[in-house]
C-alpha cells in the first residue's frame, strides 16, 4: 500500500511555473494583510473622531481588497485567459451540439408568450395542418386534417412538429374564433361555363343552410369584436368572383359556420348545387328558338 502511494506521488509532479504563481500569490496575500494591520494601527492612533476613523477603516479595507484582486488578476492572468478560452470553446461546442434543442425551447417560449394557439385549435405551419392534440417544451402534436389545405377531414395520421419551426415559420390559426368561423370555399369554372347560374345557385344554397344559426353567428361576431377591439365582420353569405388566369373564373363562397360543422355544411352546399346541374357550356341544340333566330339573321348588303 505504501509502495503504491509512493509510486503515485512520484508520478505526480508540480511544474515550476505553478509553484512560482502560488508563491507570488502567498506573498501578495501576506503583503496585503501586513498593510491592513499597519493601516488599521495608524488610523486608530492618528484619527480621533470615531465617525472619521470608521470611514477610513472601511475605505482602507476596500482599497486593499481591490489591490488584492488586481494583484491576483495580474499573477494569474495568463492562466485565466487560457481557462476562459477553454470555457468559451466548451460553450460553443455545447451550443452547436444542442442547437435544435435550444431552438425548440425558444419556439415553445415564443408560442406560449404570443398565445398563437391552444389545445384543440386547427393550425397550419408550413405544409403541416391539423388539430392540436398535445404540446410540450420540445414538440407539438397534430392530428392531421386533409388532404390538402381546403379539406376538413381528419386523415387518421399524427404529425409531431418540433417547436423550433415556430421560430422561423408563420402559424395560421383556423380556430381563432371559438364558436363560429367564416369559412371560404373556392370553386373553379372555365370561362365558357355557365358560372353565372352557378353563382346564383351557390348563394341560394348557402343562405338556406346558414339561415338556422345566422342570427347567433351575427351576435357572436359582435361580441367577439367588442371583446378584442376588432371591426365587426359581416356574416352574411356571399359569393365573389375571382379571375386568377385568363381562361378561368373562380367562385369564392364565404359563409358562417360552427367550428365543428364546416365540412358538413360545405359538402351539403356542393351536393345541392351540383346535384341538379353540371353548369357546362350551353350546347347549340339546347339554345332557345329566339336565340337561334337572332343569330340566324344575316346583315343586309
Amino acid at each position: 500500500m505504501l509502495e503504491q502511494v509512493g509510486i503515485t506521488t512520484e508520478g505526480f509532479s508540480w511544474s515550476g511555473p505553478v509553484f512560482s504563481l502560488i508563491g507570488s500569490t502567498l506573498i501578495l496575500i501576506i503583503a496585503v494583510l501586513v498593510l491592513r494591520a499597519l493601516f488599521t494601527k495608524f488610523i486608530r492612533r492618528s484619527v480621533p473622531s470615531i465617525d472619521l476613523r470608521r470611514k477610513w477603516l472601511v475605505q482602507s479595507r476596500n482599497g486593499l481588497i481591490l489591490l488584492l484582486v488586481l494583484g491576483l488578476v495580474m499573477i494569474w492572468g495568463e492562466e485565466l485567459r487560457t481557462l476562459a478560452l477553454s470555457i468559451v470553446a466548451i460553450a460553443v461546442a455545447f451550443v452547436v451540439a444542442t442547437k435544435e434543442l435550444i431552438l425548440c425551447v425558444t419556439g415553445s417560449l415564443l408560442k406560449t408568450g404570443s398565445r398563437s394557439f391552444d389545445i384543440g385549435d386547427r393550425i397550419q405551419v408550413k405544409d403541416f395542418r391539423g388539430d392540436v392534440i398535445d404540446q410540450n417544451l420540445l414538440a407539438t402534436t397534430l392530428m392531421e386534417v386533409g388532404p390538402g389545405k381546403m379539406a376538413h377531414q381528419r386523415t387518421g395520421r399524427m404529425t409531431v412538429i418540433p417547436n423550433a419551426m415556430f421560430v422561423s415559420e408563420a402559424v395560421i390559426n383556423e380556430s381563432y374564433t371559438d364558436d363560429y368561423v367564416l369559412h371560404a370555399l373556392t370553386v373553379p369554372f372555365k370561362r365558357e361555363d355557365d358560372w353565372m347560374a352557378a353563382k346564383a345557385a351557390f348563394l341560394k344554397a348557402t343562405k338556406r343552410h346558414c339561415e338556422p344559426f345566422l342570427e347567433d353567428a351575427r351576435r357572436y361576431m359582435k361580441k367577439l369584436s367588442d371583446r378584442r377591439g376588432l371591426d365587426v365582420p359581416s356574416v352574411e353569405p356571399r359569393v365573389t368572383i375571382h379571375a386568377p388566369v385568363a381562361a378561368e373564373i373562380h367562385l369564392v363562397v364565404r359563409f358562417p359556420s360552427k367550428v365543428t360543422q364546416r365540412s358538413h355544411i360545405e359538402q351539403a352546399i356542393l351536393h345541392e348545387v351540383f346535384g341538379n346541374r353540371n353548369y357546362l357550356p350551353v350546347k347549340l341544340e339546347d339554345r332557345r328558338p329566339e336565340e337561334e333566330e337572332i343569330e340566324g339573321e344575316a346583315p343586309a348588303v
